[in-house]
This record gives structure tokens, sequence and C-alpha cells, in this order.
């Protein structure tokens, strides 16, 4: 179809149409696909396996590294691709599968799953016996390759590690990294715990970016909206070796890193692209062993039996500020605004550290006008040089459905119900996600994707190893965590209330060493959208002592910024509900009219 073709046309491909037919949003992949195929044939490979991730496994990627979406033209974050000679294949999560079928054209397939599992069930159905499956090493974790190998081990299909990326000998257009942007942190920013705990009778390693610059204390701009920059690090009990592009190292940074001398606490240069023949020439040394993690270290490091792998212990801190509810209610009460209003304008980014990087491709001819008919589910954040920030709010501003403001109140009857909740320290995350998801069970009702995560300090926004899944750590005092259970009816509306909390002592009756959560995310939820005749008397409580912790700090924060009609919005959604059994509330001046009334009535 031609680009821009009407406004209301149809959002979503349909494959089974002769021919077919694609909106406007699909991305056509067929002369990448023939370019891949034709690199596939001589190296005797059945399927190739693009993963969604770079060389340092990092969630969020640069430009230069989102090899999925130049092939399949899904921008979706999370995402696996696989293509064989006649077919092409992309598994995702329930958060993507609209954006997939808008995105992708007729030469790819979409499976609904996500499952290391999933997708060698697949290979195994496609792949003939003896068949071979290429991937980059690089872009596989020690723990990917494994699960891989598992699934695949019974079916005489096989794994081969390609020494050179096939995607990036199509891409002839594939973005260069930025030059420069590599600073360190202020000193009044707290380095706070190493975040690497070393095992003392081994050499350490990790290929995550967000070790190398916690251990620094340096952070930089190689991918959007993430402080991150490229780079591997050695850490043993006398070196330090940096792998860096050297030409980004500034004087200022040499004289940081102690970098002129070659003592336990100087930083040994090297080059980011030497990191695999230095790593070999150490390790092969007498005596030396290697300690690195199966999550976040690239399948490209094993080198010898010298290396042990493990899971790596994480340590955790954070801040977050209150200042980042004024930037989201500021956000929440312009919208408010503008909407009804139904012009067509431009959204004011806050004063964040780093506000779109990135040249943001102009797509005018896709957009559409927000109503007041429809729920409308912002995700945002921040990165402040002493915090990073994720909280989720959804709101309508006109009339909701009955099922809109019920779903709505039992996604937030599960939030409050986890940031209520009390439980002795050491107790896993998964062993009370399902309290997040118990409201909306009971009316048949259920959300596809995790319940939290861990958030980073001026760091990722999603930090492992904290959370609510399987693989996460247990919970102990000071850890911070996101609590986001959700809703999502397809072509209709979506719901997600996200929260951060970090983990708090509690004072109990007869228990000792018990824990509990305290919201530190400081926006109200929309109100037109709560039931109260569905909350309990405990979750009402839970739900007005929040909104006076909002009154008291983020009331602070904007009579200091001199934000009055801020002030004045955040006083209108934060005024205590009376009882369960209405979604009405009275302001706190009229509640002390009420009482003084009935004293005088009693009097």
């Amino acid at each position: 179809n031609p680009p821009g073709a009407v406004a209301n046309e149809q959002t979503e491909r349909n494959c089974s149409l002769t021919p077919p037919y694609l909106p406007s949003t699909a991305v056509n992949t067929t002369l990448q696909l023939k370019e891949l195929r034709a690199l596939m044939s001589p190296l005797s490979i059945s399927a190739y396996i693009i993963p969604d991730t770079d060389a340092h496994l990092s969630e969020y990627i640069s430009p230069r590294d989102a090899r999925l979406a130049f092939m399949t033209g899904f921008t979706g974050s999370a995402g696996t691709a696989v293509v064989t000679p006649t077919k092409a294949v992309l598994w995702t999560d329930s958060r993507y599968w609209v954006q997939a079928e808008r995105q992708m054209d007729c030469n790819w397939d979409l499976k609904r799953d996500v499952s290391i599992m999933s997708v060698a069930e697949w290979l195994i159905s496609e792949v003939p016996p003896g068949g071979e499956i290429g991937f980059d090493p690089f872009l596989f974790s020690l723990k990917t390759q494994e699960d891989y190998s598992v699934n695949l081990m019974s079916s005489n299909r096989s794994l081969k590690s390609m020494p050179a990326n096939l995607v990036d000998q199509v891409w002839k257009e594939r973005p260069s990294i930025p030059p420069g942007g590599l600073i360190r942190l202020p000193d009044r920013v707290i380095r706070g715990f190493l975040y690497v705990c070393m095992c003392l009778y081994c050499k350490h390693t990790n290929c995550s970016l967000s070790v190398c610059l916690w251990l620094f204390n340096m952070r930089g701009s190689d991918i959007p909206y993430n402080p991150f920059f490229y780079s591997y690090t050695l850490l043993t009990m006398n070196e330090i070796w940096l792998f860096v592009h050297m030409e980004r190292i500034t004087d200022e940074l040499k004289v940081y890193l102690n970098t002129s001398c070659d003592g336990p606490l100087c930083v040994q240069l090297k080059s980011y692209d030497s990191v695999l023949d230095d790593l070999k020439m150490y390790v092969d040394q007498p005596g030396i062993k290697v300690w690195i993690g199966t999550e976040y270290t690239n399948y490209i490091i094993i080198i010898n039996e010298n290396v042990i792998k493990t899971h790596l212990p994480v340590c955790c801190c954070n801040s977050v500020q209150v200042r980042d509810a004024v930037a989201v209610i500021q956000l929440l009460m312009w919208l408010e605004k503008v909407v009804p209003e139904g012009k067509e304008t431009e959204l004011t980014a806050a004063k964040y550290v780093d506000t779109c990087r990135s040249k943001q491709k102009d797509n005018r001819e896709n957009n559409r006008k927000l109503t007041v008919d429809e729920m409308y589910l912002v995700d945002s954040g921040g990165q402040y040089l002493d915090g990073t920030t994720d909280i989720t709010r959804t709101v309508h501003w006109g009339t909701p459905t009955p099922m809109q403001k019920e779903a709505f109140t039992r996604v937030l009857m599960g939030n409050i119900e986890i940031s209520r909740t009390i439980f002795p320290s050491g107790t896993r995350g998964v062993n009370m996600e399902m309290l997040g998801r118990r409201a909306l069970w009971e009316v048949g009702l259920n959300y596809g994707h995790g319940t939290g995560h861990g958030v980073g300090n001026y760091f990722g926004v999603h930090e492992w190893p904290v959370g609510f899944q399987s693989n996460n750590i247990p919970f102990r005092e000071g850890m911070f965590t996101s609590i986001e259970p959700g809703y999502y009816k397809e072509n209709d509306f979506g719901i997600r209330i996200e929260d951060v909390a970090v983990i708090v002592p509690v004072t109990t009756k007869y228990g000792h060493n018990y824990l509990t959560f305290d919201t530190v995310s400081l926006v109200p939820y929309d109100r037109k959208l709560i039931d109260t005749s569905l909350l309990s008397s405990e979750q009402l409580q839970w739900l007005n002592s929040y909104y006076e912790t909002i009154r008291k700090l983020v009331g602070l924060e904007l009579d200091q910024q001199e934000l009055h009609e801020e002030k004045d919005w955040m006083l209108r959604n934060t005024e205590p509900f009376v009882a369960p059994g209405s979604s009405a509330s009275v302001s706190s001046s009229s509640l002390t009219l009420i009482l003084l009334t009935l004293r005088e009535i009693s009097y």
C-alpha cells in the first residue's frame, strides 16, 4: 500500500487475502530476507536465530543493535526471530501482538509466545534431522545457549556458533557508535554498594554494561534513555581491566581512573575489540580461574575449563525522588486540559537528564488524535543523577464503561494487595505474585506480563535480579521493585498501574524480621475509574493513607516550585474517599464542616 493511505484504514495486516492487505505501517522485508538467505546457504545452516539484544545482553539497545527490527520491521522491545530458507517467524509476548501485526509484512509469521521451548519445538519441526541452527555467540547468554541445547538435545538438531553476525553483513546502513559521551558521576552522587559481589578465590568477568558502570561510577549515552556505554570489565584481586573504545577516554577520565599506574586500584585500559584475545591470554595462565554469571555473560566468553559458570549475586540500591511525581502530574494535568479541546499539539518533555537524545522519526501519517471516549495508558520514567523512575498511570477523560471501571479497580486492588503485604525477610516475589492477579482472576481476567522488576539508580529501569518471577532473588530490606498488574482488551483498551516501592522493615505483634513495601511513586490514580464498592476496608484505608502521603510530600515540592495550579490539581485528585459503596469523595474542608455540624447536633 502507498504510505499514508487513508486515515481510517485497517490497522492490521491480512495475509489471507489475495493479494495480502498491508497497512501503511508494515515494513517490506523481502530484500533483507533474500540477502540473509543467500549468506546462510554456503554456511550449511538450516536456520538462523535473531535475538532482540546486543553483545552485552541489554534489555534496551542502541539503534545499531536493532537487528530484529531491521529484519522484521517489528520495533517492540522483546522478541526472537528465526529465518529458514523458506520461512521467517517472530516470537513475542502479549504486549506486542497487535503491534507486530501492524508492522510486519506477510513474509513473517507471528508466534504468540516467548519461551525458548516454543522456538525449539518449531525448529525441530522445520529443521531436518542433523541440521544445524546458526546463532551469534555474542548475542546469546550462557543460560540461553544452554536452554536451547537442552530443548534440542534429543532431536538430532544442534546450534552452530557463527564467526560473524549475518544480519550485520546484510545491514548496509547500520548506525555507527556515537563518538565521545562518557562521563564520571559527580562526587555528590553516592557510589554506594559495589555492584559486583566478588568471590574471594576467583577472578570475575562480566559482559553486562551495568556492572562496568557501577564499578567505575561512570555513565555514557550509547543506548537512548539508558546511561550506558559499550565496555567489558575483568576484575581480579590485583588488577582492573576496562575494555572500551579507547578514543572515547578523555585525559580527565584517564586521571580519574588512575591509568598511569599498575597497582590494584589502577585501571588498565584495553581495546574493546581485544576482549576475547586478552581474556584468553589471561585465563590460559597457570592457576587462574574466572567466575562468570550465566544470565549476563555471553556465550563466546567461555574459553576453557578454567571458567566457572554460576549465578552472579548482585547488590541492590536506588534513589527515587519526589520531583518525578511533579513531572508526571504536570503531564496528566496537561493531557486532561488539551484532549477535550481536540487540538493538535506537541508534548513538551520534562526536565530529565536526557530528553530524547535520538532523533525520532516524524510519523505524523500514522498518528491519531486522542479523544475523551477512550482509556489512555502512559508508561513514564526519568533518568536523574540520583535516581531512575518508572511509573504507569491509566486515565479516562470522559465517561468510562462499567467494564472499564471494574477492570481498572480490580487492577488497582492487585496493586494494593501486594503493596500492603507483610512478609518474612527472604520471601521470594514469585510466592506473592498471585496477589496482584487474584481480583482479576475472580472475574476471569488476567494479564500476560510480569508483575514487577528491580529498578536501578541512574541506571537501567529494569534491573535484574529483583522482582516477582521464579528466577528473581528473595526480597531483602532496601531493595526497590516495581509493582505493576494490568489488563488488556485487544483492540479496545489497556490498563496498567505501575508504582515503584522500596522494601522496608515492619513491626508485627509477635514476629521479628518482617518486611513490607513502601510505595515511593507519588501520583494519584484516576478517580473516575475507581469503584470503591469493590474495595475492602483495608484496601480503602491503604488508598487514603497513600493519598495523604502524596499530599504531604508532593505538596511541599509543589509549594517550593511555586506550581500552584499543579498543587490544586493534586489536591483535587487526592481527596479521601468516603467509604466503600461509592466512588464519590468529599474535600477535607467539607469533611471538617460535617464533623463540626455533627458535634453541634450531639450537644
